[in-house]
């Protein structure tokens, strides 16, 4: 395994520490094995939650994300379909209601 540790699955926070062969995340207590974390590095990109995303899926938005070079914001809760999985920062690439087209970053959808 690299020398960094994987960031908490359950609400990403990135002051994990491994504790008898389990990784425990201090911020929400969640814990996991490392069999875990290779599973979900293996599996691709996830929401929020850890759930499995895929091309044509919908999502919603878990937190009011401004819009670069826009007075425009886009609300927590908006829903997001037919989304496109593209590499990257931002892994998603959508058409939002009302805002046109964009790319998001995962950890801020969670799978409808």
């Amino acid at each position: 395994m690299s020398d960094t540790l994987p960031d908490c699955p359950a609400c990403n926070s990135e002051y994990t520490y491994e504790q008898g062969g389990m990784f425990v995340c201090p911020e929400c207590g969640h814990e996991w094995s490392a069999n875990e974390v290779e599973d979900i590095v293996s599996s691709g990109v996830t929401d929020a939650n850890g759930n499995q995303l895929n091309d044509g899926d919908s999502v919603t938005v878990i937190k009011d994300l401004k819009v670069k070079g826009s007075s425009a914001v886009v609300k927590v809760g908006t829903r997001v379909k037919n989304i496109r999985l593209v590499d990257g920062d931002h892994d998603i690439d959508c058409k939002i209601p009302g805002i046109g087209e964009m790319q998001l970053k995962s950890k801020f959808v969670k799978k409808v």
